[in-house]
């Protein structure tokens, strides 16, 4: 067997990235480019992001993400005022600023991260110059629809335009990934394409604080945008028919369009003093809050993967998820928490409701499954796993649906906590 030492050494690759959304932006798709920017940049590669510019200044700049420099190429954008804050690019401009950039940068390979502007003008320049472009898709045309004026009789017709989009920008690259297999299937499922690799969008760990002491409160928390897609009215209307013996705190962290409507039905609720609007928060105080929370929430029934969720999981937290799209991936049903039917308050509350009340020896049990089931999402992995497609090699996708265990093993890792839990409580005696 050779040396491993005799393995040369792979040159770092110039990777050009491009969004129709980033940083500063909040969502999953721009946290996700984010972040596979900063983790190529550790990993020695030169880096190249082209987004619309966040402000009327435009141009090309380094900025630090992450912790880690990069260059970014900041596209003249408008303004979308149905929306709370989302700029884009301008359209009509994508393909000569795409062929630009292209022949400026002379990319090793372009992986776009949306198909809608950027990616529909750095997919055409990339081929044109024989380079190789790999593709991902974060994109639910239900999501995208409600920003827009199209009045709702054209809603099914708008969709199908956008996925006929989607399917001719995908069709150019040669590799297409998405976040989950559900999402890969959802992909396949309404464009022509096949084969699309399940990817994670990978999560950092060490980022995160479990918080294994007793609890001394129920709390009740959701990261993520507060718009309607996220229906957080259901968890609000959930929070409302639990138990007032409980007092159960609900922590909404994020901001959006839907902020004020939710507000006032906490008022309509009588659940106002119950529930904290935190806003948009720095990574710290996003951290923060998971680590003091009991149980994390969320009833969206449109998630390719939910890296809110993945945080939360990471941060030894058991989640109650709405049964759709890909939260079943990340949530284990009566194991690291529970699923309930999409917009069904009522369940939702008793599923809150019984995470709330568990024994402790079987609520840390689930703490402990969540971190359990999210470190296959390791971000290494992910990491990896695009550096091989970018070089052309045979890819593997990672496994990341992790096998629910038995019945003994749950009973195992319970009488566990418990013996833990004990031994805790007599050394806090003495």
């Amino acid at each position: 067997m050779a040396d491993s030492s005799d393995t040369p050494a792979k040159a770092p690759l110039r990777v050009l990235i491009g969004c129709d959304t980033f940083a500063p932006d909040v969502n999953g798709a721009a946290k996700f480019a984010e972040r596979l920017a900063a983790g190529l940049v550790a990993r020695g590669h030169d880096v190249h992001v082209v987004a619309p510019a966040a402000s009327r200044k435009h141009g090309s700049w380094m900025e630090v993400h992450e912790g880690q420099p990069m260059m970014l190429h900041r596209l003249k954008s408008w303004r979308w005022y149905p929306h709370p804050w989302l700029r884009f690019a301008l359209p009509w401009r994508i393909e000569a600023n795409g062929r630009k950039l292209v022949e400026q940068i002379k990319p090793d390979v372009v992986h776009f991260q949306s198909h809608i502007v950027v990616g529909r003008g750095l997919s055409k320049a990339a081929i044109e110059h024989g380079i190789r472009l790999i593709g991902t898709n974060h994109f639910m045309p239900d999501n995208a629809v409600q920003f827009t004026l199209i009045p709702k009789w054209f809603v099914p017709t708008a969709i199908k335009m956008l996925w006929a989009a989607a399917d001719r920008s995908f069709r150019r690259a040669e590799a297409v990934t998405t976040p989950t297999r559900r999402a890969a299937a959802f992909l396949e499922a309404h464009t022509s394409l096949n084969q699309v690799h399940a990817i994670s969008c990978g999560i950092d760990m060490h980022n995160y604080t479990p918080n294994f002491a007793p609890r001394t409160e129920n709390r009740v928390v959701f990261v993520g945008r507060v718009e309607e897609e996220k229906k957080l009215d259901v968890l609000l209307r959930a929070v409302a028919l639990m138990d007032p013996k409980l007092d159960v705190k609900v922590e909404i962290v994020g901001d959006g369009e839907h902020r004020r409507t939710l507000e006032n039905l906490t008022v309509e609720l009588g659940i106002r003093s119950n529930v904290h609007f935190a806003g948009r928060v720095s990574d710290e105080d996003l951290r923060a809050a998971l680590t003091r929370a009991s149980v994390f929430a969320i009833a969206s029934i449109a998630e390719l993967q939910s890296i809110a969720t993945m945080e939360a999981m990471a941060s030894g937290l058991p989640v109650v998820a709405a049964d759709a799209m890909a939260l079943p991936h990340l949530v284990h049903h009566g194991e690291n928490g529970f699923l309930f039917s999409p917009g069904n308050a009522a369940e939702l509350a008793a599923r809150l409701t019984e995470v709330l009340t568990l024994p402790e020896d079987e609520y840390l049990a689930m703490k402990n499954e969540s971190l359990r089931i999210v470190e296959a999402h390791d971000i290494e992995r992910t990491l990896a796993t695009f550096e091989a497609l970018y070089r052309g090699e045979i890819v593997t996708d990672p496994v990341t649906e992790v096998p629910r265990r038995s019945a003994a093993a749950r009973l195992k890792a319970i009488r566990g906590q418990a013996t833990d839990l004990s031994r805790r409580i007599r050394a806090g005696r003495s």
